[in-house]
């Protein structure tokens, strides 16, 4: 039942990160939807710098703040 992706830059996670970031998505997820662990799927997708505006901010973001939880507040670096 709940499926979480995670979009985001490139980057190299070792197995045990990949573990523990699922272990905390995965502790949150069932306590806020009242199901348990082997319900939820997570995801990870890296996606290109380059390709962000395209691929996620316009699509994903861009004119869906209904569905947002959380919008972003990008920083200029």
């Amino acid at each position: 039942m709940p499926h979480v992706t995670i979009k985001h830059f490139p980057k190299d996670f070792a197995d045990e990160q990949k573990w523990q970031l699922a272990e905390a998505i995965t502790r949150v997820v069932t306590e806020h939807f009242g199901t348990y662990d082997g319900a939820v799927s997570i995801a990870l997708e890296p996606v290109p710098a380059h390709d962000w505006t395209e691929r996620v901010y316009e699509p994903e973001i861009v004119g869906r703040q209904q569905s947002l939880i959380k919008e972003p507040n990008y920083r200029n670096n």
